[in-house]
């Protein structure tokens, strides 16, 4: 398995510059709220969808099981990002009039229609054409962005 400096290093191969970098920022988290958002609209064998009980706590276990394989720190921020997503994402389930699944098909579709811009911008592939990994590892790079920034250790 590739360390955690591995996978960063070969991601930031194609997002260097500017333009994309800020497209990254923006859209990575969009991203994942919203495939979060595609999870919990799929039917859940209960009989009413809680934020405990939904496919995208399913998944979000595993995705912080994976993080916590590359590095205890990400996995934290993964886990507070996916639990305030998750709450969000039920609450908007209760109170809004358009659904889960429509504001999470929209936002989904335009975030990554806006990377694959960046990318255009950038000149070069995104990551996961080499690796499907790299979806995972988009949010990573982004949390290590900010570790820098703050001084934090990865």
């Amino acid at each position: 398995m590739k360390s955690i400096q591995q996978w960063l290093d070969e991601y930031g191969e194609s997002h260097q510059n500017r333009t994309n970098k800020l497209i990254h920022y923006i859209c990575v988290p969009l991203i994942y709220f919203t495939s979060l958002g595609l999870f919990f609209s799929i039917p859940f064998p209960t009989e009413t969808k809680t934020l405990w009980a939904n496919w995208a706590m399913v998944l979000s276990v595993f995705m912080v099981i994976y993080y916590l394989f590359l590095s205890r720190p990400i996995a934290l921020v993964i886990a507070f990002f996916t639990i305030v997503s998750l709450a969000l994402i039920s609450w908007w389930h209760t109170q809004m009039s358009i659904s889960v699944l429509q504001m999470s098909v929209g936002i989904f579709v335009v975030a990554w229609i806006m990377q694959f811009i960046g990318h255009k911008i950038e000149g070069k592939k995104p990551s996961l054409f080499k690796d499907i990994q790299f979806l995972a590892i988009g949010p990573a790079w982004i949390i290590c962005h900010f570790f820098n920034k703050i001084g934090l250790k990865y």
